[in-house]
């Protein structure tokens, strides 16, 4: 496949309202676009990392530089969705900068063929059961009518974000009021081990999972963690590949993993580690980064995998946004259909995308 020009769209997107976790608020979805023109067809992706480097140590403006004069030079002037990720493997890191190249050119590349991403990745299911996530708030009284909306809306599992000083209270306080509806909590690294005392409090709650309690690189601590608590222990973060999935397991570190595919370098290593979970029996669902609806519809594709028996945090549109940059996913029945068009399914409304971008860049440009 020769690529004729990338393009890097910058684009701002006021949230709906604030989303507090445990490393910070976010007001916006300020992150960029790739649009990668070939011969053939062309692709979107989206970066998913943040202006400033606290999810991850991946931001924006370096996400833009290392694609600008370390990636992108790599992998044209021509190349195929599979060779990406050997092509620019000499980059050390940058794994969410490399998975919005590879997901470009892969949404390139499958639209060429006419084949949705849903089918090339092996997907069974035409919908996915949706959860969603619930920040961190200023008092119970507002996390109990934010739960009670989205129950209302017909999410079928509740994520709440903890961190020290709001975890055990919080739990309580939606349990109490909601019974049994499936429930799991989310602390994004917020916690060391020395905290087992207190996380294993959590236990009383019957909770599908905790996710990513201590630090991303801390597999013996988790895998000590997981011994003094009953609940579940998901790792996010600390997955970046089918290798490091792999090494968990063996330590039994996790009991769950939550797999994104922007985290771990794109769909094609997402689907691997999908295989390695569903080899040794580890449940997976499907994460979510406040993602626009570039995002969104191939990480429904990548949930609608035979392996993805939990609910992810595919929520609709609305959840985030008065006004997507594609057509929006829309909530029934507890589930979001999956994309059936080619490549990932869905593309940028143009009015609205011009709208929202902020600056635009040409990464490469065929002679």
């Amino acid at each position: 496949m020769k690529i004729e020009r990338i393009e890097l769209l910058h684009v701002a997107i006021p949230l709906v309202q604030s989303f507090r976790t445990s490393f910070g608020t976010m007001t916006t979805k300020d992150t960029f676009l790739l649009r990668v023109v070939t011969d053939t067809a062309e692709g979107w992706s989206e970066f998913a990392a943040d202006p400033e480097p606290l999810y991850c140590s991946e931001f924006v403006v370096a996400a833009e530089l290392v694609l600008a004069d370390h990636l992108v030079p790599r992998v044209t002037p021509e190349v195929t969705a599979a060779e990406v990720a050997h092509r620019t493997e000499a980059i050390k890191g940058h794994k969410l900068a490399k998975a919005a190249l590879e997901t470009a050119i892969l949404d390139a590349e499958l639209r060429s063929y006419g084949m949705p991403i849903g089918t090339f990745l092996g997907a069974t299911a035409e919908r996915v059961p949706s959860g969603i996530s619930v920040g961190i708030k200023n008092s119970i009284a507002q996390l109990l009518d934010d739960v009670e909306e989205h129950l209302a809306d017909g999410y079928v599992r509740i994520k709440l974000k903890i961190e020290p000083g709001w975890d055990v209270e919080p739990v309580r306080a939606v349990r109490e009021r909601f019974g049994d509806i499936p429930l799991q909590v989310d602390a994004n690294t917020a916690y060391t081990l020395a905290d087992a005392d207190q996380l294993r409090k959590l236990d009383e709650f019957d909770l599908l999972l905790i996710e990513q309690p201590l630090d991303e690189d801390d597999l013996r601590g988790h895998a000590l963690l997981a011994q003094r608590v009953r609940t579940p222990i998901c790792l996010d973060e600390s997955i970046t590949s089918a290798r490091d999935a792999a090494t968990a397991i063996a330590l039994a570190a996790c009991r769950v993993i939550n797999i994104k595919p922007a985290r771990v370098g794109g769909y094609l290593e997402a689907r691997r580690i999908h295989d390695v979970a569903v080899a040794h029996g580890i449940p997976v669902w499907c994460g979510g980064m406040l993602e626009t609806g570039i995002g969104r519809g191939p990480n429904l594709a990548l949930a609608a995998l035979p392996g993805f028996v939990l609910p992810g945090d595919t929520s609709a549109s609305r959840r985030w946004f008065a006004e997507d940059i594609t057509e929006p996913f829309e909530l029934e029945d507890g589930s979001i259909a999956v994309p059936t068009g080619p490549g990932i399914g869905v593309e940028p409304i143009p009015e609205t995308l011009q709208r929202f971008t902020t600056a635009t860049k040409v990464l490469y440009a065929k002679d």
